[in-house]
C-alpha cells in the first residue's frame, strides 16, 4: 500500500513537497481554525507545578528571548518558531515570548487570529515547551505568549552536578 493512501490529497502534497525541499519541520502548515483576537492561550503539559504555571501566566518569567511574527505569512511564521524553539532549547533558555498579534485589522471583515490559531497549535506539538499562556496587557495581552521551555540534557547535567557537590552517592548494597 501507498502512504498516499493513508494520508489526506492535501496532507500527501505538503508531506511529498517537505520531502522533495528535505524540510524537517513537522509543524503543521493547513486545517488550523483561526482564534478570536481575545482568545486566551492556555496549554500545560502533564508534570508542571501548578505553581510554576502560574508565575508565567502572570508573566514573573522575565523572557530569556522574543519572536515577533507581525505581517508574516504562515509559512515563514511555522519556519521561524521551529527554529526559534529549537534554538532556545539549545541554548538552555527558559522562558521566551512569542508576539502573534491579535488578528486581521481589515475593516470590512471580522478581526481573526490566523497566525495566532497556529500558533496555539505548533506550539504544542513542540517536544520542549512545557507551558504557555497568553501574555499580560502590559505585554502584548492575548497578542502575545509567554512559553516556558523544558531544560536542555546540559542545563539538567550542569543541576546534578551542583546538586551532588560534596555529596556522596547513595549506593544500595
Amino acid at each position: 500500500s501507498s502512504a498516499r493512501g493513508l494520508l489526506s490529497r492535501p496532507a500527501w502534497r505538503a508531506a511529498a513537497e517537505r520531502h522533495a525541499g528535505r524540510d524537517s519541520n513537522p509543524l503543521a502548515e493547513e486545517d488550523v481554525a483561526p482564534l478570536d483576537p481575545w482568545y486566551v492561550l492556555d496549554f500545560k503539559r502533564p508534570g508542571i507545578q501548578n505553581g510554576v504555571f502560574r508565575k508565567l501566566k502572570q508573566g514573573r518569567y522575565p523572557a530569556d528571548a522574543r519572536l515577533d511574527l507581525h505581517r508574516m505569512s504562515v509559512r515563514r511564521a511555522r519556519g521561524e518558531i521551529y527554529e526559534f524553539i529549537g534554538e532556545c532549547h539549545q541554548l538552555g533558555l527558559r522562558s521566551v515570548m512569542i508576539v502573534h498579534g491579535k488578528g486581521d485589522r481589515q475593516p470590512d471583515r471580522d478581526a481573526v487570529g490566523v497566525l495566532k490559531g497556529f500558533v496555539n497549535h505548533w506550539l504544542r506539538e513542540l517536544q520542549p515547551v512545557q507551558a504557555f499562556h497568553s501574555a499580560q496587557p502590559q505585554h502584548g495581552g492575548t497578542g502575545a505568549v509567554y512559553v516556558l521551555l523544558a531544560k536542555s540534557e546540559e542545563k539538567k547535567r550542569e543541576n546534578r552536578e551542583r546538586f551532588m557537590r560534596g555529596r556522596v552517592p547513595y549506593e544500595q548494597g
